[in-house]
């Protein structure tokens, strides 16, 4: 039952489930026992218009909401928004759409069997089921025989409290993000590189270069106001696209590096060892600011361009080419994405990457930078905050003395706090397979189709005791599978912050009114934390504002130090605020700040690292059964990963193929006898799939690409990791392509 201490059941519920006048006043619509949710508006003004960010990619772009007798009716891009200076991609300018659509989780709903109709409950019978099962999984099993997934769709304060109610609360050591299959790639190498998950850029970046040099990244697709602003560039730069598929961007581009798949580390360990043997190094630079670049240069030794060229498939003379470009250029900026990330040695990518940029001296200048750009819209502050790659603020699980300043700042005894992260995403899949982990939490995320080979991971959840899934829809595969739905509000229905990829802190409103009962996740947290029996844990827990204020406090003296950020109103005034800024010290609004100027970095040294390693085979190779490669990635600017949201738009929808289909080279498609729209059958070891063919150059030959939005396409995926980041290589596996007559066609 819901805690009694501070009251009844009813008076309890009253309490929780009021915002302080902030953003929401609940009225009881029920008998006791049992609370509805009725909603009045906010306390922006009935007619107003408001600025607030973006809820889909990283970018953080500002939108303009328009209300209208208090309810948000459109959005139009903030004109005087630092990040997007007036423009919006077509999945901005409908951001509300997702929020009326008629699939909305309206009330809990629980099954006890599979097989079985969800059936609507109240809250309390949900918050009670969601208690009793999973404390009885622990009494049974152990502690670590719960989990958690969430993701970096939602706000800072929202990811705190999820990670801190179930390490700190609950007794979960396990929890992780979605954002492990995006960004934790690029977290390890930002680590081990520079001591700290500090990209270092500013967008202004792109307006700056001479040359931009883009690796594994589709700006045109995945962040096209990005993109403009490289369009803005007055420099007349060199842009260079780096990818085994002639993208949207390399079309666009100065120069093309049609790479083999997975080719890329040996590629810029041959390009190091050019700048190397011409003498091509900031010595000056490297000498003051670095520490290990001797025994790097001893690794890419054995990397000469003849031996990067049999590997990438590129010319020697390119590869040289490419590397005297880097060197002729006075501000040289590096830019990746998921093509490095997901990758089974993504990590040791990355740090090649960056080990490029400090040995030329192209970093902490205007224009320069090893920049990896993010993926979802909070994967900065999940990376953070979440509790999940980091302890909150960026600290170490490790660190005694960082677990003690947590806790003191908290109010906890120490001893709740682990000593490591836990497990990582799919360690946590694992597990369940193993039978180890009984009951999983899902917030927010769609695993069942999201995550690396569909079909064993729609297998593995099937295997739980007790799966719940907190979500905005009743809809989505994995709700599909769960025992209990928590219905949640989303972006627009409530308020919190988000940090882009260049560290910008920006600020969502509620402008529209949850539907039926649905509630914030923060809410959800605080009752769930009554319910099990915490909540005086979290007694200052009581708006997502104070947890704002609560976080800032933690991260004094890190290296994301936001100690001198004031509440919502001034990081709204400000037009979002860049980390670090501690107390004292002041911006002015819409101002771009990018990290190590000064040359310092965050290892105790004050020096870069250069960090190598031995490159390593493709997990799983093509061979005569399975001759292609598939690579994947996003199809158009109007779709968002699972197409959860943006699916729910006809707007979006007529702008992004219905169909699920495959790109093949012409060459291919004649040898396989298949023609332009034909309906082809592709499959890996793991799975198939059917899709219409789209006949293009796009794609080499021996390799074909489809689009990772549609449900279909993780039936494919091969399911390998990288050893040091765990993140999941959705970018190569092999596969066989065969055309389908009209009667094979699976019905």
């Amino acid at each position: 039952m819901i805690s009694k201490r501070n009251g009844s059941i009813v008076e309890r519920a009253r309490r929780l489930l009021r915002d302080d006048g902030s953003v929401l006043t609940r009225e009881l619509l029920r008998s006791p026992g049992g609370f509805g949710l009725g909603q009045v508006p906010d306390k922006l003004k009935p007619d107003a218009t408001t600025t607030m960010i973006c809820g889909f990619c990283s970018t953080g772009c500002g939108l303009d909401v328009h209300m209208k007798d208090g309810q948000a009716v459109s959005v139009t891009p903030s004109v005087d928004y630092p990040v997007n200076l007036g423009l919006a991609c077509p999945k901005g300018w409908e951001a509300l759409t997702p929020l009326k659509a008629a699939d909305r989780a309206l009330t809990p709903m629980t099954r006890e069997h599979a097989g079985e109709r969800l059936r609507a409950v109240s809250w309390e019978v949900a918050l009670e089921a969601f208690t009793a099962r999973f404390k009885a999984i622990q009494a049974k099993h152990g502690p670590e025989s719960v989990a958690f997934l969430g993701t970096g769709q939602m706000p800072l304060e929202e990811l705190a409290f999820l990670g801190c109610l179930a390490k700190f609360g609950m007794g979960m050591k396990h929890g992780d993000g979605n954002t492990r299959q995006c960004m934790a790639t690029a977290v390890a190498a930002y680590k081990s590189c520079f001591g700290f998950d500090a990209p270092p850029y500013s967008y202004a970046d792109f307006e700056e270069s001479d040359v931009l040099v883009f690796i594994g990244a589709n700006p045109c697709i995945a962040h096209p106001i990005l993109w403009e602003r490289v369009c803005r560039n007055p420099h007349s730069p060199v842009v260079v696209v780096i990818d085994p598929r002639r993208t949207e961007t390399a079309q666009q581009a100065t120069a093309h590096l049609p790479i083999a798949p997975k080719s890329d580390l040996e590629l810029f360990y041959g390009v190091a060892n050019v700048l190397i043997r011409e003498g091509w190094v900031d010595r000056g630079f490297v000498e003051a600011h670095t520490e290990g670049f001797d025994e790097f240069a001893k690794h890419v030794a054995q990397f000469p361009p003849e031996r990067a060229s049999a590997r990438s498939g590129l010319p020697v003379e390119r590869i040289e080419r490419f590397a005297e470009l880097i060197h002729r250029g006075e501000r040289v900026s590096f830019w990746w994405t998921m093509g490095v990330n997901q990758s089974h040695e993504g990590v040791k990518v990355a740090q090649a990457i960056i080990a490029l940029s400090l040995m030329t001296g192209n970093i902490g200048r205007p224009g320069t930078g090893a920049n990896s750009i993010t993926g979802q819209c909070n994967a900065m502050g999940s990376r953070l905050f979440s509790n999940t790659t980091s302890l909150l603020g960026g600290r170490k699980w490790d660190d005694a003395e960082h677990r003690a300043t947590v806790a003191k700042r908290l109010g906890v005894d120490a001893s709740v706090i682990p000593t490591d992260g836990g497990m990582a995403y799919d360690q946590i899949m694992e597990a369940i397979l193993r039978d180890e982990i009984k009951g999983l939490w899902v917030v927010a995320t769609n695993p069942a189709h999201s995550w690396i080979n569909q079909r064993d991971a729609r297998d593995i959840l099937s295997r739980l005791d007790y799966l719940v899934v907190q979500d905005m829809y009743v809809s989505s595969h994995t709700a599909d599978l769960a025992h209990l739905v928590l219905p949640a509000a989303a972006w627009g229905e409530k308020e919190g912050t988000f940090i882009n990829s260049e560290r910008r802190i920006g600020v969502i409103k509620q402008v529209a009114r949850a539907p039926g009962e649905a509630l914030s996740d923060f809410r959800i947290f605080q009752l769930v934390a009554e319910t099990w029996g915490c909540g005086e844990m979290f007694a200052e827990w009581s708006s997502p504002e104070a947890v704002f204020g609560i976080l800032k406090e933690l991260t004094k003296d890190t290296p994301c130090d936001i100690t001198g950020v004031g509440g919502y109103t001034e990081v709204d005034s400000l037009r979002g605020v860049q980390w670090p800024l501690p107390e004292g010290e002041k911006v002015a609004p819409g101002s771009e700040r990018r990290l190590f100027a000064d040359g310092n970095f965050y290892h105790e040294s004050g020096r870069a690292r250069f960090i190598c390693g031995p490159s390593t085979p493709v997990p799983e190779e093509v061979d005569e059964r399975f001759p292609m490669v598939l690579l994947t990635g996003r199809g158009n600017s109007a779709q968002w990963h699972t197409q959860t949201r943006t699916g729910k738009s006809a707007v979006l929808q007529t702008l992004a193929p219905e169909t699920i289909y495959v790109e093949i080279s012409p060459r291919d498609a004649d040898r396989l006898g298949i023609a332009p729209n034909d309906w082809v059958r592709v499959s890996s070891r793991r799975g198939t799939l059917e899709a219409r063919a789209y006949v293009t150059h796009i794609v080499q030959p021996g390799q074909v690409f489809i689009p990772m939005h549609y449900v279909q396409t993780n039936r494919l995926t091969f399911p390998a990791f990288d050893p040091t980041s765990r993140q999941p290589a959705y970018k190569h596996c092999a596969v066989n392509v065969g055309r389908l007559m009209l009667h094979d066609r699976a019905r």
